[in-house]
């Protein structure tokens, strides 16, 4: 591929920012300190199974709802020029709820819940609307850079401040706070404070191209979403090629997102305390952060396909080592690589789907992408641990997610590379 232009314009890094601005609420907040302080703060007088369902009913709920309403949004902001409208109102929503979790007091395991949920809505909601943006802020040549600038940003971003917060909660006498407590309270305040601030930069700095959609009515803009929707779905074989992409991307990042989330309780397997997974944490977030960055580039060089092989061909080999290991060296191993590949299989995925797709139905085909990825996510976790019951071995329920990741590999061949 021909060298690009070297400067990404002031749109571009303003979009990239949201990544950092967001990105907060993902390790603070849903990877980080909710999880644990839910159960000894807010469910303490519930037992360990009981809090687990409610955490997990909550996810499970809005994973579904982000799911099945991701097509109609972004048909709905492809009716008009409203993507930045619609990212800040849900980002406005997550940031309002998760402020609110600083004020939610102990064994209001309820409230606890529906704030969370609320605050995950405005999360996954926003992110339809971000990732439809990244036609508008970059040219085609440039997108891998963007997309990759963006989740570099957000494991810079999340990790700092996800470090801070780390650091309140082991020494809350250094902040003037009177307990660990406070020190988990005032972190979901400054994940709140900090979604905001750097919100500000996508919503001031990035315009839309004007549609002619001024003058219509809601209803008028709903039904034309809707039709939109199901005139996609009747002439998808037009884009085949984005069709066996969202197969492979299905398959590959069901596993991505399953080691993502059954991280912790392998850690746990192996004697690791809430401290070392924390760390663990915080060194995916900081490796990831220039392995982001370096893998936008490489696919500038070497094509989509071939820089979503590689990451997908490590974790397979993640895989493999992680069904063996038993220490928390290894652990850290794990971590560290995970870290090299996450944030780019993420990034390139993002990058060569918005090839593949028209530009002016761009949020309507996100948002299938994010049903994609949202619907995929149960089945992972579901197969690694429904056969590591049945069979007695963990190792067994990690092998497992071979069945997504070759499978997914092979799939991507298929596709045309258009890099």
């Amino acid at each position: 591929m021909e060298p690009t232009s070297k400067k990404l314009n002031k749109s571009a890094w303003s979009w990239a920012l949201y990544d950092w601005a967001n990105s907060a609420f993902a390790t603070t907040v849903m990877a980080g300190f909710f999880p644990i302080f839910f159960k000894s703060y807010w469910a303490s007088d519930l037992s360990d199974a009981e809090s687990t369902f409610a955490i997990g009913s909550v996810n499970s709920l809005v994973g579904l709802l982000i799911a099945f309403s991701a097509p109609v949004l972004g048909a709905f902001a492809d009716a008009g020029d409203s993507k930045r409208k619609f990212l800040f109102s849900f980002a406005f929503l997550g940031i309002i709820t998760t402020g609110y979790l600083f004020f939610i007091p102990d064994s209001s395991w309820k409230l606890a819940v529906i704030f969370y949920g609320l605050g995950v809505i405005g999360f996954s909601g926003a992110n339809v609307f971000y990732d439809s943006l990244l036609v508008t802020v970059s040219k085609e040549e440039e997108r891998n850079r963007t997309s990759a600038l963006g989740f570099s940003l957000g494991y810079l971003g999340g990790g700092i401040l996800f470090l801070l917060n780390v650091i309140m909660f082991l020494y809350p006498n250094w902040f003037g706070l009177e307990s660990q407590i406070d020190a988990v309270l005032w972190s979901f305040m400054s994940v709140a404070l900090w979604w905001f601030i750097f919100s500000l930069p996508i919503y001031l700095n990035v315009k839309e191209p004007t549609q002619n959609s001024s003058g219509k009515s809601v209803n008028r803009i709903i039904t034309e979403a809707f039709s939109s929707l199901v005139n996609t779905a009747r002439s998808i074989k037009e884009y085949k090629s984005a069709v066996i992409f969202l197969l492979a991307y299905f398959l590959y990042m069901d596993g991505v997102d399953t080691i993502i989330r059954m991280a912790t309780s392998y850690g746990s397997d192996i004697g690791l305390s809430a401290t070392s997974m924390i760390q663990a944490l915080l060194l995916t977030q900081f490796v990831g952060f220039p392995a982001t960055l370096v893998f936008g580039y490489y696919a500038d060089k070497f094509g989509y396909k071939y820089s979503l092989s590689f990451a997908i061909i490590v974790y397979i080999f993640v895989v493999l080592f992680s069904s063996q290991m038993d220490t928390a060296l290894e652990f850290y191993v794990v971590a560290c690589v995970v870290g090299l590949v996450q944030g780019g299989v993420q990034a390139i995925s993002r990058s060569f789907f918005s090839t593949l797709i028209p530009t002016n139905k761009a949020a309507e085909f996100f948002g299938f992408y994010n049903f994609i990825g949202k619907s995929s996510v149960f089945i992972g976790p579901f197969m690694v641990s429904g056969i590591a019951l049945v069979t007695g071995s963990p190792s067994y329920g990690i092998l497992s997610l071979l069945i997504l990741f070759i499978p997914g590999l092979i799939l991507l061949w298929m596709v045309p590379d258009k890099n």
